[in-house]
């Protein structure tokens, strides 16, 4: 099978190319990029106006198969996945039951291979059903299949059982991904402040996320072992980073766009569809996690799709679970908020959404080259329309770009040289 995309213009971030190309694919790889080519194909297709990256990868994610398929199934999800631009995702492991042995874990890796969409590496957890009582058998599940170690929607809270699991994930190669939530000041359902006064509602404080990030770092730097902070929503968490980073810390960490385009103000108007974990915080923090992906203090943007069915998320405020969906928001709101700003150029985008977390994940992608495997997405940066319930993809509806114009559309996502999605649906 060969395919032509012709007239787009290619950005890469590792090859510094910001300019027109033709890409020939055959098969699943990139055969030859260049001007002008003529080349009898089964396919070409017309790029003409569209911009042409290495597809994007999702380090962080929620699919919720096994256990919670009325929010998300791995198809469901997968359908928005490459909606939105994703060749690789990585769903996190709390699903029930939790892929915490190799049986569930390759389930879930079967799964996968039966949808055949995009490519997911599923995360195992860090102990055993996600209680923190007990360390997973690493080893045998990184050998199964496990892309890295997470007990993202909880906090590891046992400091010496969180030690032990960095030091064997970087023994191994990988890492742990830490959701850094100290329960103990995390109660809440909001941002503190005058937003949850004004809605009569317990406020969550920056303090919950900070001091166990500070753990994270601690335990990186005097054991000279690599960690990763997931989703940072607060000026201090990166101030924390950026400093550690600048002693030779081997600490990563990631945000989400509802990180840098929304505060807390954001729940006044969309409700329940602005409560996530960590929450929407104020207008420094916003700043803050702009400045660091400007600086290279954040080294990814993930989406931290997070699907609820729209009776639980009814609930209200004070009872409704944290998330939201972001696959198909994510593009149009990095390109709204930080290229159309100013703030990141098109190839510094790319850095954070394909090349760094290729580098991250140790997999070989993130790049358009000749000789490399075909994960492509093709977006129109120019496209303007109001996003609606109707047009959302996942199976769950929990967003607060419901109703708000956006900028930027996905237009094609190749997966292994396939055409997985074009915008009339999909393949």
């Amino acid at each position: 099978m060969k395919t032509l995309l012709k007239n787009g213009t290619l950005i890469d971030y590792k090859t510094n190319i910001f300019a027109k190309k033709d890409i020939l694919i055959e098969d699943d790889k990139i055969k030859k990029i260049g001007e002008n080519l003529s080349e009898e194909v089964d396919k070409i297709v017309d790029c003409t106006n569209f911009y042409i990256i290495p597809g994007m990868i999702d380090m962080h994610c929620h699919l919720r198969e096994p256990g919670f398929e009325h929010k998300e199934t791995i198809e469901t999800g997968s359908k928005s996945a490459v909606c939105g631009g994703f060749t690789t995702i990585c769903p996190m492991p709390n699903t029930k039951p939790t892929p915490d042995s190799a049986i569930v874990l390759q389930k879930i890796i079967e799964e996968a291979k039966r949808v055949n969409l995009c490519n997911i590496l599923p995360y195992a957890s860090v102990s055993k059903g996600e209680k923190g009582e007990e360390l997973v058998e690493m080893e045998t599940l990184k050998k199964a299949g496990a892309i890295a170690f997470s007990d993202d929607g909880m906090p590891v809270v046992n400091s010496k059982m969180m030690r032990e699991a960095i030091l064997e994930a970087d023994k191994l190669g990988t890492f742990v991904a830490s959701h850094c939530e100290e329960k103990s000041v995390a109660q809440g359902a909001i941002h503190v402040g005058e937003v949850a006064k004004q809605l009569g509602v317990n406020g969550v404080l920056p303090e919950a996320e900070e001091i166990m990030a500070a753990r994270e770092i601690v335990i990186a730097e005097t054991n000279k072992v690599r960690a990763h902070i997931c989703h940072i929503s607060t000026k201090t968490t990166k101030d924390m980073v950026r400093d550690a980073k600048k002693r030779g810390v081997k600490i990563s960490c990631e945000t989400c766009p509802h990180y840098f385009t929304f505060t807390v103000d954001e729940v006044l108007k969309a409700g329940v569809n602005a409560k996530m974990n960590p929450p929407l915080r104020e207008e420094k923090d916003k700043k803050a996690i702009i400045e660091g992906l400007k600086e290279g203090t954040i080294d990814a943007i993930i989406t931290d799709h997070a699907p609820h069915a729209e009776e639980e998320k009814n609930k209200g405020l004070k009872e409704a679970p944290n998330g939201i969906i972001g696959f198909e928001t994510a593009l149009p709101a990095e390109i709204m908020n930080l290229v159309d700003t100013g703030d990141l150029t098109y190839l510094e985008l790319i850095k954070l959404t394909s090349y760094q977390p290729a580098q991250l994940l140790k997999i070989d992608r993130g790049t358009i080259e000749e000789g490399k495997v075909a994960d492509i997405t093709i977006f129109d940066p120019n496209e303007t329309y109001i996003y609606t319930k109707e047009m959302i993809v996942s199976k769950a509806k929990n967003s607060p770009f419901i109703g708000k114009q956006l900028k930027g559309r996905v237009q094609y996502t190749i997966v292994g040289g396939r055409i997985v999605y074009q915008k009339k649906g999909i393949k």
